[in-house]
C-alpha cells in the first residue's frame, strides 16, 4: 500500500508552535512540514482541523476491562483485544502500552491467572495485520502478591515488553494512605463487606512484609539486566522517590502528593498522571490533582488510565484553563511518553519521524467546555480510522 500522502489546510501542532499549512508523508515517514499550504492534487483537505502527532498511551487498564467486563466474567481474548484496539484508535492513540497486572491471591481474577493465551493472541493478530494501533506491553507487578514472579514468566524476554511498573496497593500507604478512601473503593467497586475489608487489610500487611522487598529486588534486577524501562507507582513520600531513583526508575506514575512529584522532578524522573484526574478536576482516590502538578511545572506525561478518550480531553482542559500551551500539552500525550519508553521514532510532527498522525476537530459545547473529536487516524501514513 502506498503510504505517500499530503495533508493540506491543517492547523499543524508542532513541538513549539501551531502553524496553518501542510504536511507531506513519504513511505510512512514525515517528509516535509510546509507552513504555507500546498495546492498539490490528491491532498487530504483537513478543513482547518488540527493535525497532531498520534497519541502514545503508556498505561491503560482498558484491555483488562474488555477481558473482564464484569466481576468474574472473563471474555474471549481475541474479541476483547479487537474491541480495545478499536477503542484506543478512535481516541487518537496510535501507540498503546497494554498495561497487564501480574500478582493476585485470587486465581479467578485477571491478575491472579496466566497471560499466556492473551500474549499468543496479540502476536497472532499482529501477524495478520489486524491491529490498528501499535501495541506494546507494560507489566504492572503487584509486589506483595505471592505469585507475582511466577505470573511474570510469559513476559520474560518478550520483544513487546517495554515497561515494568512496581506496585504496592497495601491499604494504609501510597494510593490508599487514607483508609477511608480505600474502604469506599473496596466496599463499593469490589463489593466487599466491611468485615471482609478489615480482614483483607490485616492480611495485606502480612503479605507485604513477606514478599514486597524480595519481589522488588527481582524486578529491579530484571529491568536493569534487560534494558526495560522501570516505573515506580503511587509515590507518596520523598523516600519513595529516592528509592525509585536509586533503583533506576525513569518514571514516577501517579504520585499522590505534590512533594513526591517535586522530588521526582528534581531527580530527573518523569511524572505521569491520569487524564481522568485532569478532566474530573481531581483524583478519585483523594490524592493530589494532576492540574496542580502542571501548575507547579512537574507534570510530564498524561495517561488515559481507565478512559482512553481522556487523553485528548485532558489536553484541551489544560489549554482551556490556561495552564499549558497546546504544543506542550500535546507533548504530554505524544513525544514525552514515546521518549520515556525508548520510542525515539515517533511522537512529534518532524521530518523523518513516523507518520503517526491524527485529525482533530475541537467543538465548543453549550456548557462552555470543549470536546476534541478524532476524525481521522493514520499510522505510518496508512489510514486506520
Amino acid at each position: 500500500m502506498n503510504n505517500d500522502i499530503v495533508f493540506n489546510n491543517a492547523r499543524v501542532v508542532l513541538p513549539d508552535a501551531v502553524h496553518h499549512g501542510s504536511v507531506s508523508v513519504r513511505s510512512g515517514r514525515i517528509h516535509d512540514v510546509n507552513g504555507h499550504g500546498t495546492g498539490v492534487a490528491g491532498t487530504v483537505d483537513l478543513e482547518g482541523d488540527y493535525l497532531m502527532p498520534g497519541l502514545v498511551e503508556m498505561h491503560t487498564d482498558n484491555l483488562e476491562r474488555h477481558l473482564m467486563p464484569r466481576p468474574k466474567v472473563q471474555w474471549a481474548e481475541m474479541p476483547a483485544l479487537m474491541a480495545h484496539d478499536a477503542e484506543v484508535t478512535a481516541a487518537g492513540i496510535t501507540t498503546v502500552f497494554d498495561a497487564l497486572g501480574v500478582g493476585d491471591a485470587d486465581p479467578e481474577s485477571l491478575r491472579g491467572s496466566t497471560w499466556h493465551k492473551l500474549i499468543d493472541t496479540l502476536q497472532a493478530c499482529a501477524r495478520e495485520n489486524l491491529l490498528r494501533a501499535d501495541h506494546h506491553l507494560h507489566v504492572r507487578c503487584e509486589l506483595p502478591a505471592p505469585n507475582t514472579i511466577d505470573l511474570f514468566e510469559p513476559f520474560k524476554g518478550h520483544d513487546r515488553l517495554s515497561l515494568v511498573s512496581l506496585m504496592d496497593h497495601t491499604p494504609g500507604q501510597r494510593q490508599w494512605e487514607n483508609l477511608d478512601h480505600a474502604r469506599v473503593y473496596y466496599t463499593g467497586k469490589k463489593g466487599w463487606s466491611p468485615e471482609k475489608f478489615e480482614r483483607q487489610v490485616a492480611h495485606s500487611a502480612q503479605l507485604q512484609a513477606q514478599y514486597a522487598e524480595p519481589h522488588r529486588a527481582y524486578f529491579v534486577d530484571y529491568c536493569r539486566a534487560n534494558g526495560i524501562a522501570l516505573a515506580s507507582h503511587d509515590d507518596t513520600t520523598v523516600a519513595h522517590v529516592e528509592q525509585a531513583h536509586t533503583e533506576g526508575a525513569s518514571m514516577s506514575e501517579f504520585p499522590t502528593t505534590l512533594a513526591a512529584a517535586q522530588a521526582a522532578h528534581q531527580r530527573g524522573l518523569l511524572t505521569v498522571m491520569g487524564g481522568p484526574n485532569v478532566v474530573r478536576g481531581g483524583s478519585h482516590s483523594g490524592n493530589v490533582a494532576a492540574a496542580d502538578l502542571a501548575r507547579h511545572g512537574v507534570l510530564d506525561i498524561l495517561s488515559s488510565d481507565y478512559v482512553p478518550g481522556s487523553l485528548l480531553s485532558a489536553v484541551l482542559r489544560l489549554v482551556k484553563d490556561g495552564i499549558t500551551p497546546l504544543p506542550q500539552a500535546v507533548a504530554m500525550v505524544s513525544r514525552n511518553p514515546a521518549l520515556a519508553t525508548g520510542l525515539t521514532d515517533r511522537g512529534a510532527i518532524e521530518p523523518e519521524l513516523r507518520a503517526d498522525l491524527i485529525q482533530v476537530r475541537v467543538v465548543n459545547l453549550p456548557d462552555g467546555s470543549q470536546q476534541g473529536v478524532v476524525r481521522g487516524v493514520w499510522r505510518e501514513g496508512r489510514r486506520v480510522m
